[in-house]
């Protein structure tokens, strides 16, 4: 399959992915005692997905980082029942995770329309509360931005992810030949003959220690998250940070990134992935990637090369190993191939298992029927 069109999706400059605000419901109207009137409800303050925003519009939109929502109206004899305060309603991302200053998960806002309630308004004056109002929820929320891809490309950093998203999209991430080049996301499509694309992001690169959050760590580790499949991309050279590092060979540097993802999030490793082994444009890089085959084959035969500290408890079994060189083109028609097979692939499965969930309620449902419908046994009586 030839990649026939290529496409921006979205450039992260100034790149903001969490903010905190103050929120705060309205609070209620005042009840009218002698008439028995009861004051209007505070307004909500409200987020509302939208696909436009970005985290930065926020910001810039709202400097004094408060939202506040209108007060209910008092109960009068023109009004006996007061009308209720104007909710607020913000504007934000798609992709956000909302928690209070104590990490409690409030929501999320994954589709564009997606609405979520952050601060309720007071309650107005009745005569349960001697007609008295009660005020708004007060409290701090963050948002925390995710981006939600098709593909996350994994790999430590100088690996080639950038160059890579540069050669299949027309993303235009920093490039050169040092690492962390790569210091806020990038988010590419590729685009098919058929007008299929897909979104690829680029994040920044793993370190070790990512999972306790050494150098970019959490800020990377939580975007893969919401990926449906990740993309390793390995030298096959091997790589090394510095000369204050050890050197790891390709076979090491798969099992290092495989480990950071399972100390962050086990579950991560349960996610489709690829493995892409670049630059094999390089002298001996055949042989080195045989060797890598062979190695991934059975690799409890070449733990043994790392620390027990670093070995990771799970492995991942690759639905492709492509070899590539970005640098001459080597295989990249191959790469995009495979990561839309293998996407068709899982979203026929999830297709497969929500036709049989729906077939095991209905047949739940029908045997209850069943039973309800039957007539019950004649009473047994004795002479």
């Amino acid at each position: 399959m030839v990649v026939t069109g290529r496409v921006l999706l979205r450039k992260y400059g100034n790149f903001i992915d969490n903010l905190r605000f103050l929120v705060k419901g309205g609070s209620g109207g005042m009840g009218l005692p002698r008439l028995g009137g009861q004051g209007g409800k505070g307004g909500d303050v409200l987020l509302v997905a939208k696909n436009d925003v970005t985290m930065k519009r926020v910001k810039d939109k709202f400097p004094q980082k408060r939202f506040v929502a209108g007060v209910g109206v008092n109960s009068s004899v023109w009004a006996l029942r007061g009308p209720s305060g104007t909710d607020c309603q913000v504007e934000v991302p798609v992709g956000i995770s909302v928690t209070t200053d104590n990490g409690d998960k409030i929501g999320e806002l994954n589709r564009e329309g997606d609405t979520l309630r952050v601060a309720r308004g007071g309650d107005g004056g009745s005569f349960r509360t001697d007609f008295l109002p009660s005020k708004g929820h007060r409290s701090f929320i963050r948002l925390d931005m995710k981006l939600i891809a098709d593909v996350g490309l994994v790999g430590f950093p100088n690996a080639g992810k950038s160059s890579l998203l540069s050669s299949i999209s027309h993303a235009k991430p920093a490039i050169a030949d040092y690492p962390f080049t790569t210091l806020q996301p990038e988010v590419g499509k590729i685009m098919y003959p058929d007008y299929k694309q897909i979104s690829v992001a680029d994040l920044p690169g793993l370190i070790e220690g990512a999972h306790i959050n050494k150098g970019m760590g959490h800020k990377f580790l939580k975007h893969v998250e919401r990926t449906k499949q990740l993309l390793f991309v390995v030298d096959v050279s091997g790589f090394q940070l510095s000369v204050k590092t050890p050197f790891r060979t390709a076979f090491e540097t798969v099992q290092l990134l495989m480990l950071e993802l399972e100390l962050y999030k086990d579950e991560l490793l349960d996610k489709p992935a690829l493995l892409a082994v670049n630059k094999m444009d390089l002298p001996d890089a055949e042989d080195k990637f045989q060797e890598l085959l062979k190695q991934l084959e059975d690799p409890e035969g070449s733990l043994h090369t790392l620390p027990d500290s670093l070995v990771p408890e799970r492995q991942i079994a690759f639905k492709h190993i492509i070899p590539i060189s970005v640098a001459t083109s080597q295989g990249i028609q191959d790469l995009t191939t495979c990561i839309r097979r293998s996407l068709d692939e899982e979203a026929e499965l999830e297709i497969q298992d929500s036709a049989k969930q729906k077939l095991r309620s209905l047949h739940t449902f029908s045997s209850l029927r069943v039973r309800r419908t039957q007539p019950l046994p004649p009473e047994q009586t004795t002479d």
